[in-house]
């Protein structure tokens, strides 16, 4: 189940400036949080996408290695050795 935080922000400034041109008529967005909704939404698919990019980059280091140089490896000792 979904659960909906309200949050307060302040903001000054140029920063305060762009977010207002940011929003209203002139705007992209009607309101601020529309705005900071779908920066959050932004970031948060950057983030995934990067943790894809690394995943999709070890893997395919894995893959390309010689097959003598595997490593049988417990599920345990796999996730200890990612910590690091």
């Amino acid at each position: 189940m979904s659960r909906s935080t309200t949050m307060t922000v302040r903001l000054g400034g140029a920063l305060s400036d762009f977010v207002s041109a940011n929003v209203g008529d002139d705007g992209s967005f009607e309101n601020v949080s529309e705005y900071i909704r779908d920066l959050i939404r932004r970031d948060k698919e950057r983030a995934e996408a990067e943790a894809f990019d690394r995943l999709k980059t070890e893997l395919t280091h894995a893959f390309a290695a010689p097959e003598k140089t595997y490593q049988p490896l417990t599920a345990a000792e796999t996730i200890a050795r990612n910590r690091n």
